[in-house]
């Protein structure tokens, strides 16, 4: 029985799952009744996505899973072999990953995709699948489900990429429904539709696990919440009661890193904290933050920008339309819209990636898209990029120290007065970066695969740094991480702005991290920036309708 009295589509007692000699989910027990969603939360390595794969029989190569209790629709699942697995699977219990692109085979069309389960299941004849297939589709929102049955998951955006894998897994209509971090990386707007349409899933009576770690994303959505930590559960309770009122320490640090209503220059990440406590905090102090427009020359200025790539079918699609936009010294710039609104195509003019079609991008009133590669590069070092993924953007043959000295090989040489640097400057250079990140000088000599998510985004900051840029480019830095590592990221990119006068192109879809981040916002629509002005003016009286429904669809922690 759970909590309301209603019958488990879920019952867990005691799970506890090991790798080796390593445990780690330490007794977790859980119910979840028909239309109810519980959510699990807690940092990257707490044991909540292993929790959840293992309700699926997926947890893992030498997973060793043992539980009291585990059952789903009043299924036994203990000591089940994959033979069984695969009957529950899709049955029994629905799965929704955080990334569709990957979940979904990328070789065949979606409607295949949606009905093999039917064909495997029920061994339901080909007419009868697509039409349950168009229906399914056209439950979870999917506009124009015949035409979208043809489509292969890459010519899909996001947002349709993400229902379609919503559409597989409630295809025959499981009891259960597991998501996996399902709004992850998708912008406000879109994460909106999603989170509308899980919670109408949950109205019709299916039972939903939620995995996440955005709490904004469990308040909006969840009945109950369990908080996770080294693999225990630590609290839990309604969604009020542990986002309201929380009673540990722990919570109460993860409520706190939550950028959305912290005031621009306050901490996120608490350094007196014993649960956030990191080996690698860098200690901050609040600043006071009145900076706007200036008179002076900014050091990045794009001037009538215009960028346009081919499509398909012919003819060009026109990315970004028309853009005007200024960043002064010492100035962080957040920029907001909805995927394919233009974001990542004037990053990439930022950093001289891609030319414009029409119209100049400048650097301290200097040309700089109009340059030949030749003289444009001397000048490469004043700019710098961190991105969303950093694994993908190091070379993995290289160890960390590699990585760092290729960067710094030209200041290391300039620091020197040589025309190329010692090994002793470089690994002096490659320490001084290092330690400015909050790093151990001993991560120079690891891989960036052994790397945790925060340790690798640091040193792609450090990478950033390494030619003493004045400019940093940051497309998604903090979009994968959990909220306590990018808790510490974010205080780590605001210390070293004050501390170095840098300025910075902050781009996310997440409006609570760019309203702490940013001094001023550009909101773009369509490849257009459609509102311009003071972070807290756009977010708290958003001038343009987009604008205001960006804002009001962005989640909150309050309900």
């Amino acid at each position: 029985m759970t909590a309301n009295g209603a019958d488990a589509v879920l019952e867990l007692e005691e799970l506890r799952v090991a790798f080796g000699h390593e445990e780690v989910v330490r007794g977790v027990s859980l119910t979840i009744a028909p239309g109810e969603c519980v959510a699990i939360v807690g940092e990257s390595g707490s044991g909540k996505s292993v929790t959840a794969r293992s309700l699926l029989g997926m947890a893992g190569e030498g997973a060793r899973v043992e539980a009291e209790r585990l059952r789903i629709a009043g299924r036994d699942l203990r000591g089940a072999g994959e033979r069984e697995w695969r009957r529950v699977r899709g049955r029994q219990a629905g799965l929704v990953l955080q990334d569709a692109l990957v979940a979904l085979d990328p070789l065949r069309p979606v409607g295949r995709e949606i009905g093999d389960a039917l064909r495997i299941h029920d061994r339901m004849p080909r007419g009868a699948r697509r039409t349950r297939t168009l229906e399914v589709l056209a439950d979870v929102g999917m506009p124009d489900p015949a035409a979208a049955v043809n489509r292969r998951s890459g010519e899909l955006s996001g947002g349709l990429r993400q229902r379609a894998l919503l559409a597989s897994a409630l295809v025959l209509d499981p009891p259960l429904l597991i998501a996996d971090e399902p709004t992850t990386a998708l912008d406000a707007t879109v994460q909106a539709r999603v989170l509308e349409l899980l919670a109408e899933i949950s109205g019709r009576g299916t039972a939903v696990l939620l995995i996440s770690h955005d709490l904004a994303v469990v308040a909006r959505l969840a009945d109950r919440v369990l908080v996770m930590r080294e693999g225990r559960v630590v609290e839990q309770g309604t969604v009020d009661e542990v986002l309201g009122a929380p009673s540990e320490p722990y919570t109460r640090a993860l409520i706190a890193a939550v950028p959305a209503e912290v005031p621009r220059g306050a901490l996120l990440s608490s350094e007196g904290s014993p649960v956030i406590a990191h080996p690698e905090r860098v200690p901050i102090a609040p600043r006071a933050v009145s900076r706007g427009e200036s008179a002076d020359v900014p050091l990045l200025a794009f001037d009538g920008v215009v960028k346009t790539f081919p499509n398909r079918g012919g003819g060009r699609f026109t990315a970004v339309e028309e853009v005007s936009l200024a960043v002064h010294a010492g100035e962080t710039v957040g920029l907001v819209g909805e995927s394919g609104s233009g974001k990542t195509t004037l990053a990439r003019l930022a950093l001289a990636l891609t030319t414009p079609d029409r119209g100049v991008v400048t650097l301290e009133g200097e040309p700089w898209s109009e340059l030949g590669e030749r003289e444009r590069r001397p000048r490469r070092r004043r700019i710098g990029a961190i991105y969303q993924d950093a694994l993908s953007s190091f070379d993995p043959r290289w160890n960390v120290g590699r990585i760092l000295a290729d960067a710094a090989g030209g200041q290391a040489a300039n620091d020197a007065g040589a025309r190329h640097p010692s090994r002793a400057n470089t690994a002096r250079r490659v320490a001084e970066l290092l330690d400015q990140v909050g790093l151990a000088g001993g991560v120079a000599v690891r891989e960036p695969l052994t790397l945790s998510g925060g340790q690798r985004q640091r040193v792609a900051i450090a990478r950033a740094l390494a030619a003493a840029p004045e400019i940093l480019v940051c497309d998604e830095p903090v979009s994968a991480l959990d909220v306590t590592i990018q808790a510490q990221i974010l205080d780590l990119l605001d210390e070293l702005q004050r501390e170095r006068g840098l300025a910075m192109l902050f781009i996310s879809h997440d409006l609570g991290v760019v309203r702490h981040m940013a001094d001023r916002v550009a909101v773009m629509q369509a490849g257009r920036i459609v509102e311009t002005g003071p972070a807290e003016r756009v977010f708290a009286a958003p001038g343009h309708p987009y604008t205001a429904r960006l804002v009001a669809d962005a989640p909150r922690l309050a309900r």
